[in-house]
């Protein structure tokens, strides 16, 4: 072949795609036409690669059936990635999610559809799905202790499916959601990040699944429920969606409420009804409190008034005042006068849940105080893990999800499922700086605005992270007008934050979601 000919390449357009035309030119210097034949070549390469269509997202699509309340229920699972778009069409977050339809519904418009998530923030949907909400669920014991590994899955009797659809949302970082292409997870991480990316997730899904004509309903627990109360405001606000309902697990909306600050006293009153509930469960009280309602209403009583009194006397509170609030707070937790008086009459978690059980080297749990652990020793400030945590069900949960995705649900992904992880963090709160984050005033608006709007809130009495009283008070201080305050309806139960692992609130539980749910939609 004469070395002086090379084929120089021409870039055409033919029907909207690119095609190369090869013709012959001679005397040209060798390297000129190597560069020419390179430029032209990595330019064909990238047109030709926008030019394609992009790769649909991973799914799988599996058939199965539940048996709910003596009823054999068939439904569609849909697993895997929704991809989060810009006006110009820029993939920026591929969002994880589990979606469970039931089949053989005529009238869409009547079936309720249900979004969920939990909350951290940084925790994946894990414990509402396989605890109280899914088809399946962690087979624990009745108390919601774990069992001999490995774990099991069992049928969930309790299962939300025969009056809801189900969709379990994972936010950004946890379970298998991640950015997309080169963007960073701040972009979606953040009290504001956060809600446009599952309320933007919300309102895509219900147009690419056609559920606009369907009851709509929310369902968050813990961070989860700050979470839905200011998706309330941002779904109205942004994408005209009004909702049915919204259903608070474990509920968080006024941070001031429990951040045992300096200088903040609120929290100290709102917690002292969840220590006297602990202290009962455990019998570290006179033999008169026989009865936790009869004890609890006489404690909330207490907190309300003498309690919130002292604390706001500060040092103006007189020696006599303060003995008598010292014997109060003995009698209703447990702990010696000495210690509540060295600790300035305000008991926090933490310290609490080491000092309860001390003397028998024992810990109780934020989460859920009715389990106990043990610590290096018995002399720290506070305890060293969550036993309801570390040791009840963080073990269970991860193996349950890892297993029943893969193996029943059929998505596969080397990439690890976020249970509860720290890499969401640094989250911010920069909307709110120098103020606690309240965002009952957002589901204030947004059920004034929405007067067909119901919210149902479910606190346990051994509640650490999330007191039930903290969540009374929140909801005494929305101010909102009698015509709305009822259609807000709180029920509690004897087990705490994640109640549902107690098999006797579990059945409760799923009865008060029945009631709800048909009032709502």
């Amino acid at each position: 072949m004469d070395m002086q000919i090379y084929h120089h390449l021409v870039l055409q357009s033919q029907n909207d795609s690119f095609t190369l035309n090869a013709r012959m030119l001679k005397g040209e210097d060798a390297m000129k036409k190597s560069t020419v034949f390179l430029f032209l070549f990595l330019t064909w390469f990238v047109l030709s690669a926008q030019d394609k269509p992009k790769p649909e997202p991973e799914m799988s699509v599996t058939k199965h059936q539940v048996r709910i309340n003596g009823q054999n229920i068939s439904y569609t699972a849909t697993v895997g990635y929704m991809i989060m778009r810009n006006d110009e069409g820029e993939d920026l977050a591929k969002v994880f999610f589990i979606a469970y339809i039931r089949e053989g519904v005529t009238d869409i418009s009547k079936r309720p559809v249900t979004f969920t998530f939990n909350g951290g923030p940084g925790s994946s949907s894990v414990w509402l799905h396989m605890g109280a909400l899914g088809p399946r669920r962690v087979q624990m014991t009745d108390k919601g202790g774990s069992l001999r590994p490995p774990y099991q899955v069992v049928n969930n009797e309790f299962s939300w499916l025969d009056k809801t659809d189900l969709v379990f949302i994972d936010p950004m970082m946890t379970g298998f959601t991640r950015p997309a292409g080169e963007h960073k997870k701040d972009e979606f991480t953040g009290f504001e990040n956060d809600i446009n990316l599952v309320g933007d997730f919300i309102y895509q899904y219900t147009g690419s699944y056609n559920r606009w004509s369907s009851p709509k309903f929310l369902c968050g627990e813990s961070y989860g429920t700050t979470r839905a109360a200011g998706l309330s405001g941002y779904l109205q606000n942004r994408h005209g969606m009004y909702l049915n309902g919204i259903m608070m697990i474990s509920a968080i909306m006024n941070f001031q409420a429990s951040r045992f600050n300096p200088g903040n006293d609120l929290p100290y009153p709102l917690y002292l009804p969840t220590f006297a509930a602990t202290a009962w469960y455990h019998k570290k009280l006179d033999s008169e409190y026989d009865d936790l309602n009869e004890l609890l209403t006489e404690v909330e009583s207490f907190s309300m008034n003498e309690y919130t009194l002292a604390l706001a006397k500060g040092d103006q509170l007189s020696e006599e005042e303060r003995s008598v609030i010292i014997d109060k707070l003995h009698a209703y937790t447990g702990l010696s006068k000495t210690y509540i008086d060295n600790s300035n009459l305000r008991l926090y978690v933490g310290r609490f849940n080491k000092e309860l059980l001390r003397s028998e080297g024992k810990t109780v749990g934020r989460l859920d105080s009715r389990f106990t652990g043990y610590d290096y020793d018995e002399a720290g400030e506070r305890y060293e893990y969550d036993p309801s945590y570390n040791s009840a069900i963080f073990g269970p949960y991860t193996a349950a999800i890892n297993d029943y995705l893969r193996r029943e649900l059929g998505f596969k992904t080397d990439i690890t499922y976020e249970i509860l992880t720290g890499r969401v963090r640094p989250w911010s709160y920069s909307d709110v700086e120098n103020r606690y984050l309240n965002v009952s005033e957002t589901l204030r608006e947004s059920m004034t605005k929405n007067p067909f709007l119901k919210v149902w809130i479910a606190n346990g009495y051994y509640d650490m992270a999330t007191a039930y009283f903290a969540t009374r008070y929140t909801i005494d201080h929305m101010f909102l007008k009698p015509q709305f305050k009822k259609n807000i309806n709180l029920t509690f139960y004897q087990a705490g934050h994640m109640m549902y692992i107690h098999k006797p609130s579990l059945e409760q539980f799923k009865k008060d979601f029945n009631l709800f749910i048909e009032s709502a939609k």
